[in-house]
């Protein structure tokens, strides 16, 4: 498990536009080497992780849903969580997060 991040970054200001991957099963990605602070953070999965649930009723079958990584910031840490709990980990992808500099 890895996080690799972009070697140039954007700065305007006194924010850093900081982008990078994240492997499959990641969940952490810490920006406290260049971030005060993370004013957004998204991640973009490179794909879903499938969950069937039943549906209600009688002669009911299956629902397929695609569920993708989310993520929420704590400091300047992204925390990644599966789509689905309880399901195959994250499935990896790239990340972006914007931020006071340090």
């Amino acid at each position: 498990m890895a996080v690799t991040i972009d070697p140039r970054p954007t700065y305007f200001g006194d924010r850093l536009v900081v982008t990078g991957s994240y492997d499959a099963g990641e969940t952490s990605i810490a920006l406290a080497d260049l971030l005060v602070s993370i004013d957004m953070a998204t991640v973009t999965p490179t794909g879903a992780t499938t969950a069937i649930l039943p549906e209600a009723g009688a002669g009911a079958s299956a629902i397929t849903l695609n569920i993708s990584d989310v993520c929420t910031v704590s400091g300047t840490t992204i925390t990644v969580t599966e789509g689905v709990v309880g399901g195959v980990g994250t499935v990896g992808g790239t990340f972006m997060a914007i931020g006071r500099r340090s």
